[in-house]
């Protein structure tokens, strides 16, 4: 099988990973990719983006690929998976009617309503009158999230209501600015990825990620500084009750809509003590959290992808994982999220190692001078272990031997679940 990668950044270097690790893959092609992925796919250039559906269908063509995996979200918004389809390529990601559960969150929030999804209560907003009374009406923490995409930075929580305005002008001054304004969660966050063919759901493992830029969640919102997986401290049976009182009513709601989804729903969930309530969905995997969920996932990935995006993931054996845990730590430019610095020199980044650590390169560029940064999030660095202590201890024993000027990470990734300090409330 040869399967073509959609993305340039850690998330895509995982998939590259496990892929080419799949003894049913011949080759893996990644459009355009990046150094780290170069070292073990053929990485192609998109001069036009990889929004561009016409461009990304000939390099499917050029390459004869039986299967297609898009990571972002702005290609599948875009349609680019609507045109491999038409085009007759196998294609893992939804179509743009069906990513408009990342695309929009006001229709996201609409098909939780039709599906029946527990969710923060939500007003939508269009105007900054109507923004002032939501934050009001749930009062503090405010939680104000940009409509559209927004990388993973249009969510503000704040608890002064000033600052929540202030986000809330910024994204309504943007053409057919829109604003969802909800009731803030209160409770441990998970990550749910769950794979559809359009009608049946196949979840993999839970993560959790830090979406703040500082220790202690502080600063402001990343795309992502970290994750760990697996979670001790979910309850029994979770992943089989988000599945039936989340995932499965969705993909049956957009499949009645027409609008079947065919790709991995991510399902962010808050466990707040009235039971698992959805903050938001995605239509791809999570970046930070895929790199430790596909660290630990002993299944081949090339089959289940395909069996996904061809109709036939019931056919599926049940997934095996691996039984240990996997961290993963974010080391991101000098200035990141609010003004990252690109262009500064790369060392200790050499992805061989013990097999206890690795590196997957996300916001990396090759120059004369050898690798620099090119983008916010630099590195993710992935540690594996019997035990998260063992995990940690292999991340950040491994960022540590790792230069990049001005660059900044966090310390605690796993640190309060690794001492057994997660409470679920009640």
């Amino acid at each position: 099988m040869k399967v073509l990668v959609i993305g340039s950044g850690a998330r895509e270097h995982a998939l590259v990973r496990s892929l080419t690790a799949d003894s049913s893959v011949d080759a893996v092609i990644a459009a355009p990719g990046n150094p780290g992925i170069a070292v073990s796919a053929l990485c192609v250039p998109v001069p036009a983006g990889i929004t561009d559906g016409a461009a990304v269908v000939e390099i499917a063509q050029a390459h004869g690929v039986d299967l297609v995996v898009i990571g972002p979200e702005a290609p599948l918004v875009e349609g680019v998976a609507d045109d491999l389809r038409a085009a007759g390529f196998a294609t893992f990601g939804p179509s743009a009617p069906a990513a408009q559960l990342e695309g929009s969150k006001a229709f996201a929030k609409r098909i939780m309503a039709e599906a029946g999804v527990p969710t923060a209560m939500s007003h939508v907003c269009t105007t900054l009158e109507e923004v002032a009374e939501a934050l009001d009406a749930f009062g503090a923490p405010h939680v104000v999230k940009d409509d559209g995409l927004a990388a993973g930075k249009g969510v503000v929580v704040t608890g002064d209501r000033a600052e929540a305005l202030a986000h809330a002008e910024l994204c309504l001054a943007r053409p057919d600015g829109r604003i969802v304004v909800e009731e803030y969660l209160t409770g441990p966050e998970v990550s749910l990825f769950c794979l559809s063919d359009g009608e049946y759901v196949v979840p993999l493992a839970p993560a959790q990620d830090f979406k703040r830029v500082a220790d202690g969640d502080g600063g402001p919102n990343t795309g992502g500084m970290g994750a760990y997986a697996p979670l001790s401290w979910t309850p029994d049976r979770f992943v089989e009750d988000v599945v039936d009182r989340v995932a499965r009513p969705t993909i049956t709601t957009m499949a009645r809509l027409g609008m079947p989804f065919v790709g991995v729903l991510y399902v962010g969930l808050a466990m707040t003590e009235r039971g698992p309530k959805v903050i938001e969905f995605n239509a791809r995997f999570g970046d930070p959290e895929t790199q430790v969920v596909l660290a630990r996932l002993r299944t081949p990935l090339a089959g289940l992808l395909y069996a996904a995006a061809t109709g036939h993931l019931a056919e599926q054996a049940p997934l095996v994982w691996r039984d240990e845990a996997a961290v993963t730590v974010v080391l991101a430019a000098a200035g990141y999220p609010a003004a990252p610095r690109t262009g500064d020199p790369i060392t200790g980044a050499e992805q061989d190692g013990d097999g206890s650590s690795y590196v997957l390169h996300a916001g990396t560029a090759d120059s004369d001078a050898g690798l620099v940064s090119a983008g916010g999030r630099v590195l993710s660095i992935v540690g594996r272990g019997r035990d998260l202590s063992a995990a940690r201890a292999a991340a950040y024993e491994r960022i540590a031997g790792i230069d990049l000027p001005g660059s900044h990470y966090r310390t605690d990734i796993a640190r309060s679940a690794e001492l057994g300090e997660i409470r679920l409330p009640g």
